[in-house]
């Protein structure tokens, strides 16, 4: 019941022109994320399902107060309508509350570090289809220059929150705040370029996750024994988290190197050259978990304890499939 819902939520957001109808899909999303979150009882989680609930619920209600008030003033609920300033500032800013854009992120690694690997997986990728659906249906009606600062400030600060962090829940949402920020970017310049930049983060992402929930690891430090129990797997994960630093030849580059050509083909140098720089800083996270994985085997020795092997009950083919897709899409470009 509860993932049909999740389903449906979105379905019924991608679907509707009217504010009331997606605002439901939304409101529908929450609910029934929440139950899954919240399913182990750990406190942790629990307390991550409250902040995530009490973030969602007010951005819900910005979205319903400025979406009323556009209705009042200009008489429909139609998306394609949002002729009052007000009223759209409002929107992209609750909207961009809900998929965690700075500076409206904080909520973000907290919540993702309270839930387990595949509830995080469901979180940072299906849970941003709907909003992301909303921005780019009204990005024609928002003020250009508050885009370009939100796409900046969420890749610049999505670089630094995660560079001292050693939990790797808490690394892989700083990494989703950088991704949304490529992708609202460009968005009032190319559409297109968010949906590309979206897909492949959403592969890569799912690679990632799904790696973790095989070798079990939340840490950094249990990545460096993952290595003796499954090499392979340790070698597409390094590559996969260069591909989501945006590195050629894999999959991650082909949204940064569109978007940054597209960006100095609208003629901003130095948006292009602060994003280009801001992905350094993604980079720099990537590369340290890359150097626990795969630069720390033997014969160095390890400072972490090594953890019990257990026999992994995932299914391995949604794995091999992301992981694909996160390092071999580039000659689509």
């Amino acid at each position: 019941t509860l993932l049909s819902s999740l389903g449906l939520g979105t379905t019924l957001t991608f679907a509707s022109s009217h504010w009331l109808l997606a605002w439901m899909g939304l409101e529908i999303n929450t609910l029934a994320i929440i139950p899954l979150m919240a399913q182990h009882h750990h406190p942790r989680a629990v307390e991550a399902t409250t902040k995530y609930f009490l973030t969602q619920a007010t951005a819900a209600a910005m979205i319903l107060f400025a979406s009323t008030t556009n209705a009042w003033i200009t008489g429909v609920w139609d998306m394609n309508s949002l002729s009052n300033p007000i009223a759209s500032t409002m929107i992209i800013a609750a909207l961009a509350h809900k998929i965690g854009l700075s500076p409206m992120h904080f909520w973000m690694p907290e919540v993702l570090q309270g839930l387990d690997l595949l509830t995080g997986l469901v979180l940072s990728t299906w849970q941003k289809l709907a909003p992301l659906a909303l921005i780019i249906q009204t990005a024609q009606s928002i003020d250009p220059l508050l885009l370009t600062a939100l796409g900046l400030m969420s890749t610049l600060l999505g670089g630094r929150g995660g560079l001292n962090q050693t939990q790797l829940r808490k690394i892989l949402a700083y990494s989703s705040i950088a991704h949304m920020g490529w992708m609202i970017i460009v968005l009032q310049y190319a559409p297109q370029l968010t949906l590309l930049a979206l897909l492949t983060y959403i592969f890569m992402t799912s690679a990632a996750f799904l790696t973790l929930k095989t070798s079990s690891a939340t840490k950094i430090g249990t990545l460096a024994t993952v290595w003796s129990k499954s090499p392979i797997l340790t070698t597409t994960t390094a590559l996969v988290l260069l591909s989501l630093g945006g590195l050629p030849p894999l999959t991650g580059f082909m949204p940064k190197w569109l978007i940054l050509q597209e960006l100095a083909k609208q003629s901003l140098p130095l948006v292009a050259t602060t994003m280009a720089l801001a992905a350094l800083l993604s980079l720099y996270f990537y590369l340290r978990l890359c150097y626990a994985m795969t630069l720390t085997i033997s014969p160095n020795t390890t400072a972490s304890t090594t953890p019990w092997r257990v026999r992994t009950t995932q299914a391995p083919f949604p794995l091999a499939l992301a992981t694909v897709m996160a390092l071999g899409l580039l000659p689509v470009t």
